[in-house]
């Protein structure tokens, strides 16, 4: 089994049958985040259809504004998704300033949520990492996977300090920059993603397909000097423990040790 933990299959269009075959073929347990509650609902919908996918609600800070000022209205669906993301900070990608308070507004809401309901995050945090990880110590988040890290090393270092883990994606098959994180990323807390469809369009310029967390594994396996089957199973043990014995996400564990 191959895990993919940040894509977003609502994306997909009519390759989105295509996309599930692939997932259903070669075993691909996929975390299908959100950018905002239609997303979500869609994400929803798409997993009904394949026991490898898991949906989840969140409110990507690009979107954040849309939100700001009425979050109650999210709490519903919050409550309902077994964990949550892609929620966070944008500083880089989001060059106007004036949305920087709804993101931190939005983001530090959700961040309390999954310190009361105890949930898994899945974050963005580009441009304003230093942020995310103070914001990760100030609500005492302890099970965060950092999306697509690509910010300054110091930084990542305090959030391995911290036990973050963090997903390495397509680019590491382009970037050097994104190989030398990935080197970085202590065995254990490394897990794989794509953040298909749009990571390898933005890189390349055709939509992403599942399959490519094959090609992250080889070249993280290349990078680490191991073998790819056993660093597909330090993943899956990574991703294992991460979930522990949460209940809402006793089938995922399931299927990650067989019982």
């Amino acid at each position: 089994m191959w895990i993919d933990a940040h894509a977003h299959l609502d994306h997909y269009g009519d390759a989105l049958p295509a996309a599930l075959d692939e997932i259903a073929g070669q075993r691909i347990l996929t975390f299908s985040v959100s950018m905002n509650p239609d997303s979500y609902r869609q994400a929803q919908a798409i997993a009904a259809q394949s026991p490898y996918v898991l949906a989840s609600f969140g409110v990507h800070p690009w979107e954040a504004p849309r939100f700001a000022d009425n979050l109650p209205a999210l709490d519903e669906l919050m409550a309902e998704s077994p964990l949550l993301g892609e929620i966070g900070l944008d500083t880089y990608w989001v060059e106007d300033p004036t949305t920087y308070p709804a993101q931190r507004r939005v983001f530090e809401y959700f961040l309390a949520a999954a310190r009361e309901q105890e949930k898994i995050v899945n974050l963005h945090t580009k441009g304003a990492e230093r942020e995310v990880l103070d914001l990760l110590r100030r609500y005492d988040i302890r099970r965060a996977i950092v999306h697509w890290y690509s910010g300054p090393l110091d930084v990542l270092d305090g959030l391995i300090a911290w036990g973050a883990y963090f997903t390495v994606g397509v680019e590491v098959l382009r970037s050097e920059t994104i190989r030398t994180i990935a080197r970085r990323i202590p065995p254990e807390q490394l897990l794989t993603e794509t953040d298909n469809p749009g990571g390898w369009e933005w890189l390349v310029g055709e939509p992403g397909m599942p399959h490519l967390v094959m090609d992250v594994v080889r070249a993280l396996a290349e990078l680490r000097r191991t073998d790819q089957d056993t660093l597909a199973a330090q993943v899956r043990a990574n991703l294992a423990r991460l979930i522990g014995d949460d209940p809402r996400l006793a089938a995922l564990q399931s299927l990650l040790t067989g019982s």
